[in-house]
């Protein structure tokens, strides 16, 4: 009966993770770029429940309670506990548990803006932006030029070149004069637009846009940020860059309201076994025990 408590109710703790993780999807619908998250739960291991064992003792040695020759106290009015040879009943659920608050990486859909800054990325990759707490990549791409320039998103933090620079638009260059391809070449008056590296080199200004062989090698930092785990090493991204358009949230409103409704009627059943547990171990403790007694 005890075993029935916790089993329930660690349905009732994993549903509401769940509804958890659901409720900051849909609060992020309309936020660009989004990724929704998944819970993934898993199921603790079965218990294997075998049947008291209810064949006559072998020597034939069962007198009273106990047997007399081997003093079992196992084996009493034919009845014996032996695990070895006791019949199988069946499997006993002990409940499940959150395993992981997994990723969806899909694609969104995009939006057209018209604004020159405003750039989404078609199939793998992030944008590099350059933050306090360091290099961070996102999908985000609502950029902006700032009074000095330099192209940043909306916290201010600057987006960065292969260089691992900030971009800068000259001053003089109006918006309109400014295109990005789909590599993430700048491109200023039709022209490439370059700047002079350590080596005194001239070389083209790219935005730099990374993808990682394994996406566990990135998690959610917030604000739409994901950071490397593992000192893992970013590689140059296949996706292309769109101008004028931004990539949506991947949330499906209609897909996380169904399995909020479906996560709410799961943990309402556990809810309710618990009940059912605890007005039967209530009928155990209060009333059948003073019949015992």
């Amino acid at each position: 009966m005890w075993r029935g408590l916790y089993t329930a109710a660690t349905g009732m703790i994993t549903e509401s993770r769940r509804t958890d993780v659901i409720a900051n999807n849909l609060a992020n619908a309309a936020t660009t770029g989004y990724k929704k998250d998944m819970s993934v739960h898993h199921e603790f291991e079965n218990m294997l429940i075998k049947r008291v064992y209810d064949k006559e003792d072998k020597a034939g040695v069962l007198s009273g309670f106990l047997d007399t020759k081997s003093g079992d106290v196992t084996k009493f009015k034919g009845f014996k506990v032996e695990q070895n040879n006791a019949p199988v009943v069946g499997r006993l659920g002990l409940g499940s548990y959150t395993d992981e608050i997994a990723v969806d990486h899909a694609q969104g859909s995009f939006e057209s803006t018209g604004n020159t800054f405003d750039l989404a990325l078609a199939g793998e990759g992030y944008f590099t932006i350059q933050t306090p707490q360091g290099i961070r990549y996102t999908r985000n791409g609502a950029f902006f030029r700032n009074q000095n320039g330099v192209i940043q998103d909306t916290r201010g933090n600057n987006l960065v070149d292969r260089q691992n620079a900030a971009i800068v638009i000259p001053a003089d260059i109006s918006s309109d004069r400014v295109s990005f391809g789909g590599d993430g070449t700048v491109f200023v008056n039709g022209q490439v637009l370059t700047k002079v590296d350590a080596n005194n080199n001239e070389i083209p200004v790219q935005v730099q846009v990374v993808q990682f062989d394994n996406r566990l090698a990135i998690q959610k930092q917030g604000d739409n940020l994901f950071y490397a785990v593992n000192n893992a090493q970013p590689q140059i991204a296949t996706g292309e860059i769109v101008q004028g358009m931004l990539e949506k949230s991947n949330v499906e409103i209609v897909r996380e309201m169904v399995e909020l409704i479906h996560n709410h009627r799961l943990y309402e059943a556990n809810a309710k076994a618990v009940t059912t547990q605890d007005t039967m171990l209530d009928s155990s403790v209060n009333q059948l025990g003073r019949l015992g007694s």
